[in-house]
């Protein structure tokens, strides 16, 4: 599959001192993609170059096939943007300031009018479409720029902390509407700083820590690469671990060996040593990994 975005040795700095990302080098296929960092991470700064706004200071950024530094224009037009924070007139309806929106991308008025109706029903505001958006809740205003950054029928969203402010409901509802944009064929790049949200929604994964990249790729892969087996070997994990030498493990208080692994292998390494010493094996449990887990891992590899 050919890759959406490709980024290469991406710096920039302010004030020549802040790096708020450090050769910064990913490659995305199309989908629904995490982009995971703490706040200040580099996320914010990474949509804005992008989108055009700021240049890098080194590195290129290539959006379906368009090198955003030689064409940013280009790239925008493919590209539908929903920052964090209230941004849109709240004395106008969400209809017309979505068709307005849409007008600004460049659609003929009818065709926006249309498309804004279409996108405003998509996200759950057709009943509401007509009324003023200062008497719109917090989900409503979220599912109102959601709107505004379908209109233009663009083929990578930028979703800047979609589910902020939410209660667990809205929240929920928000996620599921991110899900479904990939099934209209609309890549989307989620920027958040919840990590089970990127689990339960996306299926790329990228992990940025103080502007450098942590760990990026499918998330289903980046869950099997870290987890734990615990092995009961009635009694006798002592034996284990000598059995084990040389590799990471513990011996927990109820008497089983809790052993990490990092694919198949590690699993069928854990087996034989057990059959080599002659040990009973009276359990095999695995856990896999959490998201949380494998930026901690990362994180921590990088600083060794």
């Amino acid at each position: 599959m050919a890759a959406l975005l490709e980024v290469d040795d991406l710096t920039k700095t302010y004030d020549g001192t802040v790096r708020a990302l450090d050769s910064l080098a990913v490659s995305l296929e199309p989908g629904v993609i995490g982009l995971v960092g703490a706040n200040g991470a580099g996320k914010s700064t990474f949509f804005r170059i992008l989108l055009g706004l700021t240049r890098p200071d080194s590195g290129t950024v290539v959006v379906d096939g368009i090198d955003v530094g030689l064409d940013p224009i280009g790239v925008r037009t493919r590209l539908g943007y929903m920052p964090e924070h209230d941004c849109l007139p709240t004395d106008q309806s969400a209809a017309d300031v979505v068709s307005m929106l849409g007008e600004i991308a460049g659609l003929p008025a009818r065709a926006a009018r249309q498309r804004a109706s279409d996108v405003l029903d998509l996200v759950g505001l057709d009943e509401a479409r007509f009324r003023p958006i200062e008497g719109f809740s917090t989900g409503m205003r979220q599912r109102a720029k959601l709107a505004q950054a379908l209109v233009a029928d663009p083929k990578l969203v930028l979703l800047d902390e979609p589910t902020a402010g939410l209660d667990p409901q809205g929240r929920h509802e928000m996620l599921d509407l991110v899900r479904r944009l990939g099934t209209f064929g609309i890549s989307v790049i989620m920027a958040t700083h919840l990590l089970d949200d990127v689990q339960t929604t996306c299926d790329q994964v990228v992990m940025i820590d103080a502007g450098r990249l942590v760990a990026s790729g499918r998330t289903e892969e980046l869950l099997h690469t870290t987890g734990v087996v615990r092995v009961d070997t009635a009694g006798r994990g002592t034996d284990l671990l000598a059995a084990l030498a040389g590799r990471e493990a513990t011996l927990l208080a109820d008497g089983t060996v809790e052993v990490p692994v990092t694919g198949d292998d590690d699993l069928d390494a854990i087996v034989a040593a057990v059959a080599d010493a002659g040990l009973p094996l009276h359990g095999l449990t695995s856990q896999r990994s959490s998201l949380d887990d494998v930026f901690l891992a990362d994180h921590a590899a990088g600083l060794t």
